[in-house]
């Protein structure tokens, strides 16, 4: 089953459309009723009445809110040969993704209301997804000074962050939680001590022990992890830890949660699925920041997914030229692409461990990515009579990745050729298809 079968191609309308069969939340099947970008009835098959309005078989789709991404990198302004605002919400699209955060390490930084004001302007003339700007927390990331957090905010940032770069110095980090908390915002936090990260390229240990490349100490995380959280405890102000990628990091995440601390947690599909002894090959595709840990790390963060600890999963979609990435090790630049895997790596994860609950995976992937990001208003929205008609199409198909099968405008994925089973078929935004399986052309060369 596939889109190929909906005749309803990317940017159209599904306005008076009945989706039969469709399965919400995998669970039984319905005929889902839309009318003027909402959803007007989810009801048992063959009850819906059929007179004058199209008729859609989804038979055998999941389907689930449309995710948000707590964490991307959409490269423009300054970083264009790697990706844009077009070519990375389309690509969000096909992954299943209505909402996208923008991180700030652009060129220039968004690191004032301007800056944060144009972001949400040009954004606006895509259609694939929402954009949502995220401010820089102190200017030019460069740690020394902080951000206008008020004016930021009042152009339409939600969430502060350095993140490609760690705050180190802790009373600028208080000082910003404190004034992302008088604002009703949220900091981010790129957990990762100069001090002891060092020339870090690789995961310490056996990687990096095998490459003789400079070790990346999980200490690094950790250390800024706790240190945040004791802050966020102190102030009451909310703390998003970005990309965890440690047993420890997840220790200490569970403890601040179990003291009541405001303290919220991400992962990466990459960190759930990859080890470092992919990196000891030195393949620049496994290069990436935090670096892919040992077994024993990816392990516990699974068990956090599962028991509640981590909160969210988010891309870090960080695409990069083949020209950077056929560099050196050491001289190509840490990052992969994420958006269009994001949902198969999750479910596959889930599957393996038999937990694919697909209302968790929802939770995971849009229900609570919303809510830190609070956009909770009209994004992550329940399927229920009512809502916005915003949503994700899954196949259960088995597909396999190519570079060529791409939205993004860059192809540094790290599952080029892995087989998943589970794949985004069509994408809806408040009742327009931005993504639809086979019909659109792809933005790639």
């Amino acid at each position: 089953m596939t889109t190929a079968t909906l005749g309803v191609a990317t940017g159209e309308s599904l306005d008076q459309v009945i989706l039969r069969n469709v399965l919400p939340y995998g669970g039984p099947p319905a005929d889902v009723i839309i009318k003027d970008g909402r959803f007007a009835a989810f009801l048992p098959p063959g009850q819906a009445p059929s007179t004058e309005v199209r008729i859609l078989d989804c038979t055998g789709l999941i389907m689930l809110p449309g995710f948000v991404d707590l964490h991307t990198h959409l490269r423009e302004p300054g970083g264009e040969a790697s990706e844009t605002i077009h070519t990375g919400t389309r690509s969000a699209a096909a992954g299943g993704y209505t909402d996208v955060f923008a991180m700030a390490n652009t060129d220039p930084v968004t690191d004032t209301a301007d800056r944060v004001s144009r972001l949400l302007s040009q954004s606006r003339r895509q259609t694939s997804c929402r954009v949502h700007p995220v401010g820089a927390i102190t200017g030019g990331l460069e740690g020394a000074s902080p951000a206008p957090y008020a004016e930021m905010a009042a152009a339409g940032a939600r969430m502060f962050s350095d993140d490609g770069k760690c705050v180190n110095n802790a009373a600028l980090t208080r000082a910003a939680l404190v004034a992302a908390a008088n604002l009703g915002c949220i900091v981010a936090q790129h957990a990762q001590s100069a001090d002891l990260a060092g020339e870090g390229q690789i995961n310490a240990g056996h990687a990096s022990e095998t490459t003789g490349l400079p070790p990346w100490l999980g200490v690094a995380e950790e250390t800024i992890i706790a240190r945040d959280a004791i802050l966020a405890a102190e102030t009451g102000a909310r703390l998003h830890v970005c990309h965890i990628s440690t047993r420890r990091s997840v220790e200490i995440i569970r403890w601040s949660k179990s003291q009541g601390w405001p303290v919220t947690a991400e992962v990466t599909p990459h960190h759930l699925l990859l080890t470092d002894e992919l990196a000891a090959f030195t393949d620049t595709r496994y290069k990436v920041n935090p670096p892919l840990r040992s077994a024993d790390d990816v392990q516990a963060l699974r068990t956090a997914l599962l028991d509640g600890t981590i909160d969210a999963v988010a891309t870090d979609h960080a695409p990069h030229t083949n020209e950077s990435k056929s560099r050196s090790w050491c001289g190509a630049p840490f990052g992969m692409t994420g958006l269009e895997t994001a949902l198969p790596v999750v479910a596959a994860v889930l599957e393996n461990a038999q937990a694919l609950d697909w209302k968790r995976l929802a939770e995971l992937m849009s229900t609570a990515p919303a809510r830190i990001g609070g956009i909770n208003d009209f994004a992550g929205r329940p399927l229920v009579a009512g809502e916005p008609s915003t949503f994700a199409l899954v196949d259960t198909a088995n597909w396999t990745v190519t570079s060529a099968d791409r939205y993004s405008k860059s192809s540094n994925s790290p599952f080029c050729g892995t087989e998943f089973r589970h794949r985004v078929m069509a994408t809806s935004l408040e009742g327009r298809l931005t993504h639809s399986r086979n019909h659109a052309q792809r933005v790639n060369p």
